[in-house]
């Protein structure tokens, strides 16, 4: 199962497309303060768009690593550049919105990360210069 949180309608029909063998829901606004669990469990009764945070997600539920790999690449391949999840015992306890925070500091947090390695790089790669 994929739960997509953020996503334009031509992004949803690109992603279904690519992605077809997959069960895939747009999770709306609504279910923002459910704790995960439920959103997992009713996903496949929800109506509306999942249009509606500033950021976009994929969270993966009950997906083998292959399955994952399968995801981020075919999503990636759309030009679209959500933060990827998966569920985890822990993660199907907290409000979705909770676990949305989370992973955009997590996001931030590996964003900086890569950036200042980056910049490391380059700082050494100068230096040889000299």
């Amino acid at each position: 199962m994929i739960l997509i949180i953020g996503f334009e309608q031509d992004e949803v029909s690109r992603v279904r497309e690519i992605l077809s063998e997959f069960d895939i829901y747009e999770v709306p606004e609504y279910c923002r303060d459910w704790v995960v669990e439920e959103v997992v469990a009713k996903a496949p009764t929800f109506q509306g768009s999942g249009n509606w945070h500033w950021k976009k997600f994929i969270i993966m539920h009950n997906l083998s690593n292959e399955e994952v790999k399968k995801v981020i690449k075919g999503v990636r391949s759309q030009g679209i550049n959500p933060i990827f999840a998966t569920t985890t015992p822990t993660s199907l306890t907290w409000k979705l919105e909770d676990l949305l925070d989370e992973l955009i500091r997590e996001d931030e947090y590996f964003r900086k990360l890569r950036e200042e390695k980056q910049k490391m790089k380059s700082f050494y790669l100068d230096i040889g210069k000299s």
